[in-house]
Parts: C-alpha cells; sequence; structure tokens
C-alpha cells in the first residue's frame, strides 16, 4: 500500500514538472513572438514626413503629393512637419533623434548630400545614422539666359566663354546649394573660366539675369518654368543625361561633347528612416511608395512641376545618396570653398 502511495506521488510530481516545463516554453514562444507581432501591425498610429524646406517648394510638393496617397495604402494618416535650416541640419536631427519604428521619416534630397560634404561637423553621422527607404523623384539643372540677353543657343554661350576667358558670369542660388555646386561643377568639366555670382535665392537670380547684371543662370528647372513660358527667360542647357519630355528641343550640356561628354549634375529627392528601423517596417514603407509612385495622377502631379516620379529599393537610394556624396565632396574641395 505504502509502495503504490510513493509510486501514485512520483508521477503526480513528474505530470506537475512536465505542465511547468510546458507552461515555460508558451511563454517563452509569446514572448519572443511579440516583436514580430508588433511589427506586423505596423502602422498603426500616424506618420510624419519631416521636410527640411519650407512650404510650397519642389520638396513640400513632393512630399505632400506622395503623402496623401500613401496614407490611403496604409490606412493612417501621413502629416507633413516643415523644418527649414541651414543644410537641413534641424529636420535630420529631428529624426536622428526619433525613435527608429517607421513613425518618423525624413524628406532627403541632394541637398543633404551637399550638407554632408560642405558641414565640418553636424550632430549626426548622415550614411550611418539614417537608413533610406526609397528615392522620389528626380529634377532637372538647367542652364537659362535672358530672352534679351546676348546668346540665344548654348555653342554660342561656350564660345564666347572661351574666347573670353572670365568674362561670362553666371549667378546661382547661396555657395554651397547644389545648383551652385552644380556650376562649379559645370565650370572644371568644361574647361572654360567665368564667375559665378552667388544670390540669396532665386528670385533675386531671376532679377539679375532678367536685369542684364550676369550673363546666365543655373538652377533648378522647375521654378523658372514660368518665366520660361512668358518668355523672360531661354533655357539653352539642360545638366541632366537626357533631354526634358517638357523642353525637347533644348539640348543636354554632355551634347557639347568634349570634356563635357560624360556631364551630368542633377537633383533629386527621397525618404529616410533612423538607421535602427526594423528591416520589415522599411520595405513595407517600400512596397507601399512602390506602388504610390507609379500611379498616373502621381507622376502627372509632379511631372507638372518638373519632377520626375523615379522609385528606389531601399540599397539603390543608398548608393545615390553615397554617390552624391562623395561627388560634391571633391567639387567642393576642387573649387576650394570653405567648409561651414
Amino acid at each position: 500500500m505504502k509502495t503504490s502511495q510513493t509510486n501514485l506521488n512520483r508521477t503526480t510530481a513528474f505530470k506537475r514538472r512536465q505542465l511547468l516545463q510546458l507552461s515555460t516554453v508558451l511563454m517563452l514562444s509569446a514572448t519572443c513572438a511579440l516583436p514580430s507581432f508588433a511589427q506586423s501591425t505596423f502602422p498603426n498610429k500616424p506618420l510624419k514626413i519631416v521636410v527640411p524646406n519650407a512650404a510650397g517648394g519642389a520638396a513640400d510638393i513632393t512630399a505632400r503629393t506622395v503623402a496623401q496617397k500613401l496614407s490611403e495604402a496604409l490606412g493612417q494618416p501621413v502629416l507633413i512637419e516643415n523644418k527649414p535650416s541651414a543644410g537641413g541640419i534641424v529636420a535630420a536631427e529631428q529624426v536622428v533623434r526619433s525613435d527608429p519604428d517607421g513613425y518618423t521619416i525624413l524628406l532627403i534630397s541632394s541637398g543633404t548630400a551637399v550638407s554632408a560634404a560642405l558641414f565640418k561637423t553636424l550632430p549626426f553621422d548622415t550614411v550611418k545614422d539614417f537608413t533610406p527607404v526609397s528615392k522620389l523623384a528626380s529634377f532637372d539643372l538647367v542652364l537659362a539666359v535672358s530672352e534679351a540677353g546676348r546668346f540665344k543657343t548654348y555653342p554660342e554661350l561656350l564660345a564666347y566663354a572661351r574666347a573670353n576667358p572670365g568674362k561670362l558670369n553666371i549667378g546661382t542660388p547661396q555657395v554651397g546649394t547644389t545648383q551652385n555646386l552644380a556650376a562649379e561643377l559645370f565650370l572644371s568639366s568644361s574647361g572654360i573660366t567665368a564667375q559665378i555670382v552667388p544670390f540669396n535665392g532665386t528670385p533675386p537670380v531671376i532679377t539679375a539675369l532678367r536685369g542684364g547684371e550676369i550673363d546666365a543662370m543655373i538652377d533648378i528647372l522647375g521654378p523658372l518654368m514660368t518665366q520660361v513660358q512668358s518668355k523672360s527667360l531661354r533655357p539653352v542647357a539642360l545638366l541632366s543625361d537626357k533631354r526634358s519630355p517638357l523642353l525637347p528641343d533644348v539640348p543636354i550640356a554632355m551634347e557639347a561633347g568634349g570634356s563635357l561628354a560624360n556631364f551630368q549634375a542633377t537633383s533629386w529627392n527621397g525618404l529616410a528612416v533612423p538607421s535602427k528601423t526594423p528591416r520589415d517596417v522599411v520595405m513595407r514603407l517600400n512596397k507601399e511608395l512602390q506602388a504610390v509612385l507609379s500611379q498616373p495622377d502621381v507622376k502627372k502631379r509632379l511631372g507638372d512641376l518638373s519632377l520626375y516620379a523615379q522609385g528606389s529599393t531601399p540599397e539603390q537610394a543608398a548608393e545615390i545618396l553615397n554617390a552624391d556624396i562623395r561627388k560634391w565632396t571633391d567639387v567642393i574641395s576642387k573649387a576650394k570653398i570653405q567648409k561651414q
């Protein structure tokens, strides 16, 4: 009788240990599954795109166009917060300090690459602290003259510059902007000597060109289209690698051949998140962005502003950013532009 009771006690204890072990395994499995479950519910609250530019410009319009469609795809509001500052530093710092969960997104651009090349120190590492999600759009830079000026064609301008070293004046926005550095790259690539005259923004450059204070200007095409359409400005060459469907008769700079045969300078923008953002969140955002950018109404909305909707993989976007950092670092060094 005593032996039977002892065996019963042992059996009961064994079953209790089995139940305890099973409970432990289930608890651990549930715990391990939590991050994956949390990530699979992304997004479950509003998202925010921080734009390092003022409202109304190409960057802001791109972000708002994409945000509206992205909101529909994700089922959550996608808000825009404008944080303009020198070099876009304030916006970038805000995003890099946010939780790496995909809910706070930075609009990056060729200007982001310029800042990485131009500033001595930044409160973040542009390459290591951000993960690009996708490219959004590219837009042309243009070499333009006044309709009332002495030049009517791109070859005329080049011929004059080569015959009169140092006499051609090309206006751009501030030193260190993509437009300003594109002008420096154009001069070094073409081998001509000219004066680059920086102004405080695009409107003063247009005023100076129309008033005959400068001979030509280099800027983003979009903001100049009204002036082009009203026959106040004449685009003589695009700095991209292909002609624009908006201006099919305007040559690209590399068509001059020679040292300019491989020249091209374009501007672009995209989206990035803090570098520790989970990969599946990055890929969910990327997937929806590709779908958004392929929509005909999005392409038209951006195309009307001389912006070309172009998505990419995260890896391609990262390479675009890195290549631009290398390019503009070299231009800044050759032009002897003092780092800020």
